[in-house]
């Protein structure tokens, strides 16, 4: 039997052959692989990738920002139609985030901290590839926004570092860059930016990569880790101008009997900060590990569940705990608070509902105004100790005790509010929250989680042991 396909095929062989066809993909694909291999491009290809990938970061941060904020104005819009919309719309939506994120978003779920710091230490290119994978960033972007838009006390500063990251590694990638050492640049870079450009914080930036998210100097710092984050901070500086984050406070702590108020925090935050990491970690035993066995087994049902309680403490707080709590934070720290002395209570229970429900979201934002909200408790027990200045002292406390990251807790506590004579009270108030959580939660948050991601990783995708 003779082949069906005649000698005289008229299919060209090659794609110049088909004229207006000549740009498929392959040849592009060719094309690309040629440019990059280029002995002018070969050698710059890693600033390129740091370069370029860095002001991608800050665009999409300023873009996420503003979408945040969006999302955020909308829920309470409607809540201020009616008191009644969070009983629907939180079990309801996190009820549908959990459903989504069960399948090939999976890693879409928290902060995305603990990912980033995953994609660091394991051996295997295929985890990197499934963790920082496009899709990944997207989805993330648009499921910490679905989370905003649905009311969850929850920020988007963590899911910023992740996406970060996995721009900056999507796109090394694109120029051949698969050197170890090269893509933890990349990740650090990539995650860095990622804070720095999400609160205009340039130095927090380049400390939480060397505080958080790297554990061996050559690693954690260089001179494109540092161009990175520079050129991040320029994206955020040259589309919104010279701002802090929460307006310029210019606090001082004058040295007195004022100083308890250092104290003060820092033991609160500590207590606080340990007692949050706690109560969001899963635990296999002990009186709450019904909540990992019935998240494990029943995730959309625990998640609406999870949403049905925060509605109630939205109810309770006077709708006041819904979203990232940046309206709540400013009016404090101007002076002028708009909750009252419970706040406390309902956004601390709030910001650990929201974590445990297992939708995508971040811990920062609400971390600032839980510990703001140690304010209006502690002034007026405490001569010459204003409220703002209580507020800073609060915020980068209970921080660096979710966080147990000093260092970055008080750079970026004073970043965003330009308030460069307040850093000893605060390095000395992180510094002892710090260590009170310590007791209270030994292993950091972010790396606790990490290390229950890697758990579930097979033998051959686990960390190196220099990692």
């Amino acid at each position: 039997m003779s082949d069906p396909t005649p000698a005289s095929d008229p299919t060209p062989a090659h794609p110049e052959a088909s004229g207006e066809n000549a740009a498929s993909p392959v040849r592009r694909r060719s094309l690309f692989r040629r440019w990059r291999r280029h002995p002018v491009v070969r050698p710059w290809r890693q600033s390129v990738a740091f370069w370029i990938g860095a002001v991608l970061v800050g665009l999409v941060a300023l873009a996420f920002a503003f979408l945040a904020d969006l999302a955020s104005a909308t829920f309470r819009g409607v809540v201020a139609h009616s008191q009644w919309w969070p009983w629907l719309l939180c079990p309801a939506g996190f009820a549908a985030l959990a459903w989504i994120t069960q399948g090939a978003l999976k890693d879409t779920r928290g902060s995305g901290i603990p990912q980033t710091i995953v994609a660091l230490t394991v051996r295997s290119s295929r985890t990197r590839n499934r963790l920082l994978s496009l899709r990944i960033a997207l989805g993330k972007l648009v499921l910490t926004l679905g989370a905003l838009l649905v009311g969850a006390s929850a920020g988007r500063e963590g899911p910023t570092v992740h996406i970060g990251a996995a721009l900056m590694y999507s796109f090394g990638r694109r120029l051949g860059l698969y050197d170890k050492r090269t893509v933890s640049g990349l990740i650090l870079a990539g995650g860095a930016a990622g804070i720095a450009a999400a609160f205009n914080t340039p130095l927090g930036g380049v400390v939480f990569a060397i505080e958080e998210l790297s554990k061996t100097f050559e690693q954690r710092f260089s001179g494109l880790l540092l161009t990175a984050v520079l050129l991040g901070g320029v994206v955020t500086l040259g589309l919104m101008g010279s701002y802090s984050y929460f307006g310029a406070l210019s606090e001082t702590m004058p040295f007195g009997p004022a100083w308890i108020a250092v104290v003060a925090c820092g033991v609160l935050g500590g207590i606080l900060g340990g007692a949050y990491c706690r109560l969001i970690l899963p635990a296999k035993t002990g009186p709450l590990s019904f909540v990992a066995r019935w998240r494990g087994r029943w995730p959309v049902r625990f998640a609406a569940a999870c949403g049905l309680l925060l509605a109630a403490l939205g109810l309770l707080s006077g709708q006041h705990i819904f979203g990232t709590g940046y309206a709540e934070t400013r009016s404090i720290l101007e002076g002028h608070p708009t909750v009252g002395y419970d706040f406390l209570l309902w956004k601390f229970l709030a910001n650990v509902v929201s974590f445990v429900a297992g939708i995508p979201g971040g811990l920062f934002s609400p971390s600032l105004t839980v510990g703001a909200s140690l304010a209006p408790w502690l002034t007026s027990l405490i001569p010459g100790a204003s409220l703002p200045a209580v507020g800073l002292l609060g915020m980068s406390a209970y921080l660096a005790g979710v966080t147990r990251t000093p260092l970055t807790a008080s750079v970026i506590t004073i970043e965003l509010s330009h308030s460069p004579d307040m850093l000893m009270p605060i390095l000395a108030a992180t510094l002892l929250a710090s260590a009170i959580s310590r007791q209270i939660s030994p292993v950091p948050i972010y790396h606790a989680l990490a290390r229950q991601l890697l758990e579930n990783l097979p033998s051959a995708k686990r960390p190196a042991a220099s990692a």
